[in-house]
C-alpha cells in the first residue's frame, strides 16, 4: 500500500511510532482519516464487515490475561526486531484466539502461539443472533484508558443541572461534523450530558491549531472560536495533544468526532443532541 497521497499524515504517524509494528498498525488506523471526518460510528471505525457491530450482541465474557501467550508474543516480536511492550493477552470466546493490548498500539488479536497478529472484528454466528466477541474487550480497554486521562488535560463542557452521563469526544477544530456537534453543545449539556474533549487533529496542519487551543488561557473560549472557523493561535506550552493523539490511535479512532461513554463504548460519530442522549440511555 502506498501512502504517498497522505505524506503529511504519514509524517504524523512516524512521530508517534518508533518501529515497524507501530508504523503498520497506526498507518492502517489513520489512512481513512485523510478522506474527511466521520458522521457516524460505522464510518469512524471503518466497520465494513458482513455483520455490523450494531447488529450483533456483545459478549460479556472477559477472562484474565494469559502470561504464557504474552511471553510467547513478546519473544516472537523481539525475534522480528519489534520492541513494543505487550501488556496483556486475554482469551476470547473464539478458541485459541487472544485479545492483546500493548503500549501505544491499537489492540489486536493473536493466536496461542503468539505468532500471528490479527486486526479487525470477530463475530460469532450459528448459535442464534450474531455475537461480537471482541466488543466487551474493546470497551474495557477504552474504559481503562480514558479513566487515566487527567481532567485538567481535557476541555470540559459540564452538564447543566444534574450530570446524567459523561462522554469523551476526540475532536478536531477543522472537522465539519465536529463543528456540527459543537453547535449542539448547549442542548447536549441541557440534557445532563457532560462532554470531555480530547485532541484528535486529523492532519499535520491541524496540530498547531489544536495545540494553540490547549495552550490558551481560556481553553473553552478558544475551542468555541475554533469551532466557528477562527484561526486560533497561542503561545507554546507543554500540552497533551500528542499524547491524546496516541491515545486515540491506541483506541482505534479513525475519524472525528469519536464519542465514547464512561464504560468505554463508542456510540458515535456525530449524533444530534437527542440521538446522543438516547445513545447514552437518557430519555
Amino acid at each position: 500500500m502506498s501512502f504517498s497521497p497522505f505524506s503529511k499524515l504519514n509524517l504524523a504517524i512516524t512521530k508517534l511510532s518508533k518501529n515497524k509494528l507501530s508504523h503498520a498498525l497506526l498507518s492502517a488506523s489513520l489512512v481513512i482519516v485523510a478522506v474527511g471526518c466521520s458522521n457516524n460510528a460505522a464510518d469512524a471505525t471503518s466497520s465494513t464487515g458482513i455483520v455490523n457491530s450494531a447488529q450483533a450482541k456483545t459478549t460479556k465474557t472477559v477472562g484474565n490475561s494469559d502470561g504464557a501467550v504474552v511471553k510467547a508474543l513478546q519473544a516472537n516480536l523481539k525475534a522480528s526486531g519489534i520492541e513494543e511492550k505487550i501488556i496483556s493477552a486475554v482469551p476470547t470466546d473464539m478458541s485459541g484466539i487472544y485479545w492483546v493490548t500493548a503500549e501505544g498500539l491499537p489492540a489486536f488479536f493473536t493466536d496461542k502461539s503468539g505468532k500471528h497478529i490479527i486486526q479487525g472484528q470477530i463475530i460469532a454466528v450459528g448459535d442464534g443472533e450474531p455475537v461480537d466477541i471482541s466488543g466487551a474487550l474493546v470497551a474495557k480497554t477504552a474504559q481503562e484508558a480514558l479513566k487515566k486521562v487527567d481532567k485538567k488535560d481535557m476541555i470540559i463542557y459540564p452538564a447543566k443541572g444534574a450530570t446524567k452521563s459523561v462522554v469523551y469526544a476526540f475532536t478536531d477544530a477543522d472537522c465539519g461534523y465536529c463543528r456540527k456537534l459543537h453547535e449542539e453543545m448547549a442542548d447536549i449539556n441541557a440534557r445532563g450530558i457532560e462532554v470531555r474533549y480530547l485532541a484528535w487533529p486529523r492532519s499535520e496542519e491541524s496540530i498547531p491549531k489544536m495545540e494553540g487551543i490547549w495552550c490558551s488561557k481560556d481553553r473553552n473560549a478558544a475551542m468555541n472560536q475554533a469551532k466557528i472557523g477562527a484561526d486560533v493561535t497561542g503561545s507554546s506550552c507543554s500540552n497533551p495533544v500528542q499524547a491524546q493523539m496516541a491515545l486515540g490511535m491506541a483506541l482505534g479512532v479513525r475519524g472525528t468526532p469519536a464519542i465514547f461513554t464512561e464504560s468505554g463504548e463508542q456510540v458515535g460519530g456525530y449524533l444530534p443532541a437527542a440521538q446522543l442522549a438516547q445513545a447514552v440511555g437518557i430519555q
